[in-house]
């Protein structure tokens, strides 16, 4: 068998796997996912079709798998099994207790077909895979935060949260219609429509102090999460650029797109960084001020300002009084 013959071999069998895993699969995932084109993964389900396999279509859906029909569970390899590692690790430090549960029951199954050998490779290096986190994304007294929102998306119905704002004291009742939920910046965020506001909202999974799934459906049809996640890319940018001293731009490499980084090149006089900044005047004043002294402003001056302005404060905070 050439290696072509091996290639679309291997990719009809993904695909099979694909129709198994999901009620309806559009042919545009496909290509996407497997790099090819349409044209190719027409003739891989008409391959699929003529060794016998029911797959159903609808123009403008996609394909499904007609009721009833299964394959027997397809054996892991090794290097897909060491994944069940790493996801599981994750899985328990990103998620919410409740989901955590069900993740930990769903691959204990995935285990349980795995070739002995394969299991006891896995024991190995299950105590030596550890996943940190600087802080917590969720509650602790609210363990079923995000499987409360995933009934909610799938019943469309409304949920009632008790959420405490960072400036607020006490938490505030809200009943929203969660639209989607997204990780950004080590969080958990809800895009959700606010009945108290009588507008779309974005709240954070930490500030949540309890959470209950109500019996009241939606009351309007909701836009999709990536369509507000793409309306804030279009807030408007200012460029800013400052110059690094080499020995401290290395260590800005992990939190700098956060604050709209675009490019970087050396200079005779250090490390040049481009960003393109929402909030130049006050998120990158005082991220800058955490490497300031071995950095200095190019532009905008509205930056230097800004700066000038903070440090002062901190001057006058200092003053012994």
């Amino acid at each position: 068998m050439s290696f072509e013959q091996l290639n679309k071999f291997d990719r009809i069998v993904a695909i099979l796997i694909q129709l198994q895993s999901k009620r309806i699969v559009k042919a545009q995932d496909l290509a996407d996912r497997f790099e090819v084109s349409l044209r190719t993964i027409y003739r891989d389900i008409r391959s699929l079709q003529t060794a016998g396999v029911p797959i159903a279509s609808e123009a403008g859906v996609g394909y499904e798998l007609v009721e009833g029909y299964r394959l027997p569970p397809v054996m892991f390899t090794r290097e897909e099994a060491s994944s069940f590692v790493a996801a599981e690790k994750l899985m328990q430090k990103f998620i919410d207790k409740r989901l955590g549960d069900h993740f930990a029951s769903a691959i204990a199954k995935m285990k349980a077909v795995l070739r002995m050998a394969d299991k006891d490779w896995i024991s190995s290096i299950e105590s030596q895979v550890q996943v940190r986190t600087a802080q917590s994304i969720f509650n602790e007294k609210v363990p079923e935060a995000l499987s409360v929102l995933f009934d909610s998306l799938a019943q469309k119905v409304q949920v009632e949260i008790r959420y405490k704002k960072i400036e607020s004291s006490t938490p505030e009742i809200r009943k929203i219609e969660p639209v989607g939920v997204f990780h950004e910046n080590d969080f958990w965020y809800i895009m959700a429509y606010c009945h108290l506001r009588k507008d779309y909202r974005r709240f954070r999974t930490d500030r949540i102090q309890g959470i209950l799934k109500t019996e009241t459906p939606f009351t309007k049809e909701h836009p999709e999460l990536k369509e507000f996640l793409n309306q804030r890319k279009e807030v408007p940018r200012t460029k800013v650029r400052i110059m690094v001293e080499p020995k401290v731009a290395a260590y800005l490499q992990w939190n700098r797109h956060y604050h709209g980084f675009t490019e970087e090149k050396e200079t005779s006089q250090g490390i040049e960084m481009t960003f393109m900044s929402s909030y130049p005047e006050s998120d990158f004043a005082r991220w800058f001020l955490g490497f300031g002294d071995h950095a200095r402003i190019l532009e905008p001056e509205s930056l230097k300002a800004s700066v000038r302005s903070i440090v002062a404060k901190q001057m006058e905070n200092l003053k012994e009084k």
